[in-house]
C-alpha cells in the first residue's frame, strides 16, 4: 500500500482527534496512584473519549477488548485494562491511546510514574522521551524514515538501554495503522521519502535490559522476558514544507519547558501544534 498524504480536511480532523488525545493525558494525572486499577483508569480515559465527541479507537480493533492499551513495568504494549491490576507504589504504567474523530484517527502514548518510582526508573522514561525528539529533529521534508529511525537507536543506546525490535511505529490518520513503517532502529536503507502531507505515529519502545518480548496467554500483553522496566513514548507528528508538527503534544508551557532540556540549534526547532 501506498503512503498517504492527507488533505487538509483530513489534517483537521486528525488534529482534533490528537487533541483529544492530548486532553486525556491531561485529565488522568489525578488518578495515576497506588490503589487505582487499570479499569479505573480506562473508565475515565473513555468516558472523556466520548464525552468529547470521539470514538476510543482500541475498543474492538482485532478483537482488542479495551478502549485504550495499560500496560505496567514490564508489560511494553497492548495491556488490557483489568478491575484486578491495582497500580502501586514504584510502578510504571504506559497509557496508549487512539481515537477516531469523524474518521480520522490519532494515536500516542506516555508512560508516568507510580508513586515514588527509583531514579534508575525514571531515567528510563527521561531517555525513551527524549528519544522520540532526537529522531522527529530528522523528521523534515527531503529526509528519509531511515534517518529517524537510526537517531533514536543511537540515542537510547549510547545511554545504555535496550531498544525493541520487535514492534514499530507506523503511519497513521486514516486507518490506524497505514504505511510507512516507522522502527526505531537502523534497517539499513533509507526507506520512504518524506513529503508534507504525511502522518505519523513514531514511538520508541526501550527496555532497562533485554530487548527481547513475548506475548502472554491473553494473546495481547507483551512483556519483556527478563521481566525488566520498559518505558513507550508516541507522537502523532504532521510533516510539512518546514518543522514537523507534534499533534498530540499539549501547550506551550510544556514546550518551553522542553526547550530547555532539548539542543537544538534555533533553525531546527519543532513547531508544536499549540491547543
Amino acid at each position: 500500500m501506498a503512503v498517504r498524504i492527507k488533505s487538509d480536511l483530513q489534517i483537521t480532523k486528525i488534529r482534533k482527534a490528537s487533541e483529544i488525545i492530548a486532553d486525556c493525558f491531561e485529565i488522568i494525572l489525578p488518578y495515576i496512584k497506588p490503589g487505582n486499577s487499570t479499569k479505573d483508569l480506562e473508565r475515565v480515559i473513555e468516558d472523556y473519549i466520548i464525552k468529547s465527541g470521539g470514538i476510543p479507537a482500541s475498543k474492538g480493533y482485532c478483537g482488542f477488548p479495551g478502549a485504550l492499551c495499560i500496560s505496567v513495568n514490564e508489560e511494553l504494549i497492548h495491556g488490557i485494562p483489568s478491575s484486578k491490576k491495582i497500580l502501586k507504589d514504584g510502578d510504571i504504567v504506559s497509557l496508549d491511546i487512539m481515537v477516531w474523530y469523524d474518521r480520522c484517527v490519532s494515536d500516542a502514548t506516555r508512560t508516568y510514574c507510580v508513586g515514588n518510582v527509583k531514579s534508575d526508573t525514571k531515567h528510563l522514561l527521561e531517555i525513551t522521551k527524549q528519544s522520540f525528539f532526537e529522531g522527529i529533529k530528522f523528521a523534515r521534508k527531503g529526509n528519509h524514515i531511515n534517518d529517524i529511525s537510526k537517531a533514536i537507536q543511537k540515542y537510547v543506546e549510547s545511554n545504555g538501554y535496550s531498544i525493541i525490535k520487535d514492534y514499530i511505529g507506523h503511519g497513521v490518520g486514516i486507518d490506524i495503522h497505514e504505511e510507512p513503517e516507522i522502527p526505531n532502529y537502523d534497517v539499513g536503507y533509507k526507506g520512504v521519502r518524506l513529503e508534507p502531507g504525511m502522518v505519523l505515529a513514531i514511538e520508541p519502545m526501550v527496555s532497562s535490559k533485554s530487548s527481547k518480548v513475548k506475548v502472554l496467554k491473553d494473546k495481547w500483553t507483551v512483556v519483556t522476558v527478563d521481566k525488566s522496566m520498559c518505558s513507550h513514548y508516541e507522537n502523532t507528528v504532521l510533516i510539512t514544507d518546514g518543522d514537523p508538527e507534534v499533534l498530540t503534544l499539549r501547550g506551550d508551557k510544556i514546550w518551553k519547558k522542553l526547550l530547555v532540556a532539548l539542543p537544538f540549534q534555533k533553525k531546527d526547532m519543532i513547531r508544536v501544534h499549540i491547543i
